[in-house]
């Protein structure tokens, strides 16, 4: 009988585990693959200006470290992007053209310094967008401001 009662707390103990790993999970449901998704629909914005001209990436090891120029922490995998003149904290739709996917960054750095690009995102939001590999590719630029 004490074998059966270790089995038991055994088989107990893996349900538990089972369904409290399925409770977080599901808490994390809520948040998808498209980053973008925390930030306000495209219906909750104005576009104020739009710009067209190419795009490319950069990393914490493409910028020599996480710093960036309005002091925050630049990490691979947010929707945060480099212009050259935008305010910091600006948002921007910024979209493919080669493919139609787009995604609202924020702007937190400066740069690109390249002739012809016009901004740089974060590499996972490259990845997101489809150019990760190309490494360039020609976007547009919405700079969005908050309905009133």
């Amino acid at each position: 009988m004490p074998y059966l009662g270790a089995v038991m707390n055994k088989k107990i103990t893996i349900l538990l585990t089972a369904l409290l790993s399925a409770a977080v999970l599901n808490s994390c449901g809520s948040v998808s693959g498209n980053t973008a998704s925390h930030h306000k629909t495209k219906e909750e914005w104005d576009v104020s200006t739009v710009q067209h001209g190419k795009a490319s990436w950069y990393s914490v090891k493409t910028n020599y470290g996480t710093r960036t120029a309005s002091g925050e922490r630049l990490s691979n995998t947010a929707a945060t992007a480099a212009h050259k003149t935008l305010p910091m904290g600006t948002h921007v739709r910024v979209t493919n053209l080669a493919n139609g996917k787009s995604e609202i960054v924020r702007i937190t750095d400066r740069g690109p310094y390249t002739k012809g690009r016009i901004i740089d995102v974060t590499v996972g939001c490259a990845e997101r967008l489809g150019f990760y590999s190309r490494g360039v590719v020609p976007v547009k630029v919405e700079v969005l401001d908050k309905k009133s």
